[in-house]
């Protein structure tokens, strides 16, 4: 492990998602029944890695929905999520920058339609003018006053099993320098993460989308928490770091940010990069090919940000 960068996954690589034909024949029915009309065309979307169905249909009447679907007893874990998602999203979609959840099934699949919105992937790598309306989006999210019915989890609950990922990369990677200085800052992520806004907690570019007029969206709301309100924001300059974006410049600048204790900045980041080292060392999913590769490159961008703020 090394403070340079594999190679980055190309944008848009995903999961091998399920194929609009492959669905089951009263699931594609039901879909039909909530459009309105005949499916005439899917076109699957990149980004992401859960293998669930993820398509952009297009009906006879040229009308076009984006639906999600994942198999209870085949997928259930992806199914769950979305069963998560569709129960928060359908509280906090007024109050967060999303695409509209429409209607929603749940029995042996879970299936979810949204609205459908002519947007995009923002362009890698990352441009500072995307990431400024990615941010600025981030900011009136950690202004939201979460509903009571939402019950959503805290943040040092919601990741309370990732410092222990530590342990399992000294394991691995025994000469790696500082490892137990990371381990410690991740130890006190609790404190630093601790607050009671809402953030979305897995902010990238495969969940942003832009459209024209200034527009933007943030997707798959399937895991928000209670937390420091500038949590999201600093997950999002992750990519931006390893796309060679000056990132210490946008903390500093940013309202969320500028006046975060720096060693709660950095226990975010030991944390985080935690997560990513850890999981890029798993087994690859057969139907997620892309996502150790992902997982990688993310782990080495939080470790070569975080071990220039030490200056280790």
């Amino acid at each position: 492990m090394t403070s340079t960068l594999p190679a980055r996954p190309a944008s848009g690589t995903t999961a091998r998602r399920l194929e609009w034909q492959f669905l089951p024949p009263h699931i594609r029915a039901l879909v039909e029944e909530h459009c309105g009309s005949p499916v005439v065309r899917a076109d699957s979307q990149g980004g992401g890695f859960a293998p669930g169905f993820a398509s952009v249909l297009t009906c006879e009447d040229g009308t076009q929905h984006f639906v999600k679907a994942a198999s209870v007893k085949a997928q259930r874990m992806f199914a769950l999520s979305y069963r998560e998602e569709a129960r928060k999203l359908g509280i906090l979609q007024e109050l967060v920058p999303a695409p509209r959840l429409l209607w929603s099934h749940d029995d042996d699949w879970v299936v979810l339609g949204f609205e459908y919105v002519d947007a995009h992937l923002p362009a890698r790598p990352w441009q500072r003018p995307d990431l400024d309306r990615l941010l600025d989006a981030l900011e009136a999210v950690a202004d939201v006053e979460a509903p009571a019915d939402l019950a959503l989890d805290l943040i040092e609950e919601d990741l309370a099993d990732l410092p222990a990922y530590w342990d399992v990369i000294r394991e691995r990677h025994p000469s790696l320098a500082h490892a137990d200085e990371a381990a410690d800052l991740a130890a006190g992520f609790a404190e630093a993460l601790r607050g009671g806004a809402v953030q979305h907690t897995d902010i990238r570019d495969d969940n942003t989308l832009l459209g024209p007029d200034g527009a933007l969206w943030i997707c798959d709301w399937n895991w928000p928490v209670l937390g420091a309100p500038w949590f999201d924001t600093l997950s999002a300059l992750i990519g931006p770091r390893g796309d060679g974006l000056d990132v210490e410049a946008v903390l500093a600048s940013r309202r969320l940010t500028r006046d975060v204790p720096p060693a709660h900045v950095d226990s975010a980041l030991a944390l985080l990069a935690g997560h990513f080292l850890k999981s890029a060392d798993d087994p690859v999913p057969s139907n997620s090919p892309h996502m150790r590769a992902s997982q990688a490159w993310q782990g080495a961008a939080v470790w070569s940000w975080l071990s220039e703020r030490r200056n280790w």
